[in-house]
């Protein structure tokens, strides 16, 4: 599952105003950032920018690079020989030295004046799998193209640095792409930390600070278990009852209107001619027997923080192939009642939960039994997870191990 985060502050140099066309951020992606060209223009306009140059905003940085700094200690050896022997050929090739080094630095303002970019990091993410993150880039300016910029983005405590190829047209948008794999489950912070320039001669390097960046919900990794033949859960057998769920057999459930793709045998002719418009019957399938899921965070069953690890890997994978089965009745955490299972967001939001999870010390008093107030038949088909050896984890099922990792 992923949580998109609002920067906390507008990066240096963000916009005054929203461009025009601008959408709000869909889900998994932020909001755009950077100095906009179609914000509003401001009174004394020449003024503000020409105090832009010379004053730059904060987070706004200008160094020079190895070329530049070779280029200025022969400006300033041209300049000390052009003042000992006042020789006007070696004036003005000082003064072209310093305008490369001037014009270098206004046009590498330039290029990055207008263009907006943010990241899309996308979902759900996953414990030891690479997931990509993208960079959407828009060039707002009116007239002059983009070239050579490098984006530093931060995930993992790693830094990685892409460049932009291609020349970026007024108003076209391109995407640059990471590959980032989260090592661990939890919360990650994917975040852009600058944005830099080296154009057009190399010898100065422009950069902005950025802090745009979201926080990525990472869930347990998916772990191979080995099923277990005693273990009642994986007997692919129909139970004695029904399950209240849409299927194609059993007793009538409920009657909706005809969608794309029904079977025309499901169509209920009478109530169809009735209401005017196609009807479709809706039967309780004759179900698999039905599990629930629980798992304990008690730091006493879980002395061991890779074990614990283990247990929430297994319990994921559990929750993801027993719904995939429609055999996923419920799911709780400790002596927390039991949340029923209906639908794929009930199985992510139990995800959620335990990207979250961390052990914790229980009172020594008496805890409420299990599945407290379910059904007694759920009651009796409890998917429990325990420690199993000394790195194991088990899925036990009437005492017994159904599964194990």
């Amino acid at each position: 599952m992923v949580t998109t985060a609002k920067p906390s502050r507008p990066a240096a140099g963000g916009p005054a105003a929203a461009p025009e066309g601008w959408t709000p951020p869909a889900a998994g992606c932020t909001e755009w950032q950077g100095p906009w060209a179609g914000a509003r223009r401001k009174k004394r306009r020449w003024r503000a920018l020409l105090w832009s140059l010379l004053y730059p905003p904060r987070g706004h940085r200008i160094a020079p690079t190895i070329t530049g700094v070779l280029l200025i200690a022969v400006s300033l050896g041209i300049g000390t020989a052009a003042y000992n022997t006042a020789n006007n050929i070696l004036f003005i090739t000082l003064s072209l030295l310093l305008s490369c080094l001037i014009l270098s630095g206004v046009l590498s303002w330039l290029n990055l004046r207008g263009v907006a970019w943010r990241l899309h990091h996308g979902g759900p993410w996953r414990a030891g799998q690479t997931q990509t993150v993208a960079l959407e880039l828009r060039n707002n300016k009116g007239l002059l193209p983009t070239y050579g910029l490098w984006f530093d983005l931060a995930a993992e405590g790693e830094d990685q640095r892409r460049h932009l190829e291609i020349r970026l047209d007024p108003g076209a948008t391109t995407r640059l792409e990471w590959p980032v794999k989260a090592a661990r489950r939890g919360l990650l912070r994917v975040r852009l930390r600058a944005v830099g320039s080296l154009f057009p001669f190399g010898f100065l390097r422009k950069s902005v600070a950025s802090d745009l960046g979201a926080d990525v919900l990472v869930w347990p990794a998916s772990v191979e278990y080995r099923r277990h033949a005693e273990g009642a859960a994986w007997r692919l057998v129909r139970s004695q009852g029904q399950v209240n769920r849409v299927g194609q057999e059993g007793d009538l459930l409920a009657l909706r209107r005809y969608a794309p793709g029904d079977a025309p045998r499901t169509v209920h002719w009478k109530a169809s001619a009735r209401l005017r418009h196609l009807m479709v019957r809706q039967f309780s399938a004759e179900g698999l027997e039905g599990f629930c899921l629980r798992m304990d965070t008690d730091a006493a069953i879980w002395p061991r923080p890779e074990q614990f690890e283990l247990a929430l890997s297994l319990a994921a994978t559990l929750a993801e192939d027993l719904f995939r089965l429609e055999r996923l009745q419920a799911v709780a955490i400790d002596d927390d009642p039991p949340q029923p299972v209906r639908r794929l967001r009930d199985v992510e939001h139990f995800l959620d939960r335990l990207a979250r999870l961390e052990t914790a010390e229980r009172s020594s008093g008496a805890s409420r039994p299990p599945f407290a107030g379910a059904s007694t038949a759920a009651a009796r088909r409890v998917l429990h997870l325990q420690p199993q050896g000394p790195r194991g984890v088990a899925a036990l099922l009437d005492g017994k191990p159904a599964a194990s990792a």
